[in-house]
């Protein structure tokens, strides 16, 4: 985007925000249901800094409890990077989110911030410095990525409500939403592994539904307690294993980065078995070539491979939109679980008819859609 339209981007924004615009919500949903509405926080510590006490490591939980609740265990969705819980308890457009729909199907649903996120706080003494996005960053990533054309998949996209235009405010709702993070993407992950740890200790066995970024917090949490994650339900994990892929556009399309996630799926520690004392006993390898054009090239580890006994536990689904910037690279993270003795689940939402989504699906016009592949697939696991 040049500097002119960036500048009325901006302008754009300041205006619906100042202004108080919305998109209107939809009269198609009767009333929801509730037997419980609350919040609360899990994991908060006091700390002391220049002689005076703060808190910090806090998670804010949002808590809905239907009036009917039909499935034994709750489930936990977790945002992803630059967002909030924001992201499943409505759409840019007005309409119900997961948190709805999910409850609405007899779940209860807790949905949380992450710490130094949103309603969480920030605490720069502990968390160190935070980063912010650039407000037009979501227009080539989801909004109008058909435009910005930077993986081979994304013209395919078509589910935005919205026209991905300057003055969309769908485009400038999610655009206000995006929020300041820890810079240190290590330090949000071990953050998170805590407090989801307490959260789930806190309120008994569940189901972890983790979106984007949150993929690195999901399996460190199912590893440490395997008896209260009763499901995974991966949200397009963030990926791919090993090391991060920068998006070019044609004719190359990929660039490969550094190591970003050392413990091949997290940097977090993991209990692979045989044990490692550290990230650097584990080896792994790049694989020759991509398994088709449109694919990047994955790494798994070198064989024999280490095993994830812990995550073989609980079912595990990976689930991969059309037109997203995953498309590309969520089938490696599938085979590096795979080659840990892990069987996940992978669904690509094309298996289901269900086209044109972006990263942000639970946000697009057919949100309800997905939600409904992923409850088939938790009442076809019994879970």
């Amino acid at each position: 985007m040049n500097r002119k339209r960036s500048h009325l981007f901006a302008a754009a924004l300041v205006a619906v925000i100042a202004g108080g615009a919305a998109p209107n919500a939809s009269p198609s949903d009767p009333p929801l249901a509730l037997a419980r509405e609350s919040y609360f926080y899990v994991n908060a510590k006091t700390t002391t800094v220049n002689g005076k006490a703060f808190v910090t490591d806090q998670m804010y939980v949002e808590v809905r409890i239907p009036a009917r609740q039909t499935h034994p265990y709750p489930i936990v969705m977790v945002h992803g990077g630059t967002m909030s819980g924001v992201n499943f308890t409505g759409t840019p457009d007005g309409r119900e989110g997961w948190a709805q729909y999910f409850v609405r199907q007899g779940y209860a649903v807790y949905v949380v911030d992450q710490p130094g996120r949103g309603r969480s706080g920030y605490l720069t003494a502990t968390y160190g410095p935070s980063r912010n996005v650039e407000s037009t960053n979501s227009r080539a990533r989801f909004v109008a990525q058909e435009k910005a054309k930077l993986w081979p998949q994304a013209a395919l996209h078509t589910q935005w409500p919205g026209t991905g235009e300057i003055d969309d405010p769908a485009a400038q709702q999610v655009a206000a939403s995006q929020l300041p993070a820890i810079e240190s993407f290590e330090k949000q992950q071990f953050l998170n592994r805590d407090a989801l740890i307490a959260l789930v200790e806190r309120i008994g066995p569940g189901i972890l539904l983790v979106h984007s970024q949150a993929g690195a917090f999901a399996w460190p949490v199912a590893d440490a307690r395997p008896d209260l994650i009763k499901a995974i339900l991966a949200i397009e994990p963030n990926g791919p294993p090993v090391h991060g892929v920068e998006f070019v556009g044609a004719p190359t399309w990929f660039k490969e980065g550094p190591v970003s996630l050392s413990y091949g799926i997290t940097s977090v520690p993991l209990n692979y078995m045989p044990a490692v004392k550290s990230a650097s006993e584990l080896a792994f390898v790049r694989d020759e070539k991509a398994d088709a054009p449109d694919k990047v090239v994955c790494w798994t580890q070198k064989a024999p491979a280490r095993q994830l006994p812990n995550l073989q536990k609980m079912p595990i689904l990976v689930l991969t939109a059309e037109a997203s910037y995953h498309a590309p690279y969520d089938h490696c993270t599938v085979r590096y679980l795979e080659q840990a003795g892990v069987k996940p689940t992978a669904i690509r939402l094309t298996d289901s008819n269900v086209r044109g989504n972006s990263h942000v699906m639970m946000l697009e016009k057919n949100n309800k859609e997905i939600a409904a592949v992923i409850a088939q697939w938790l009442e076809k696991t019994r879970i």
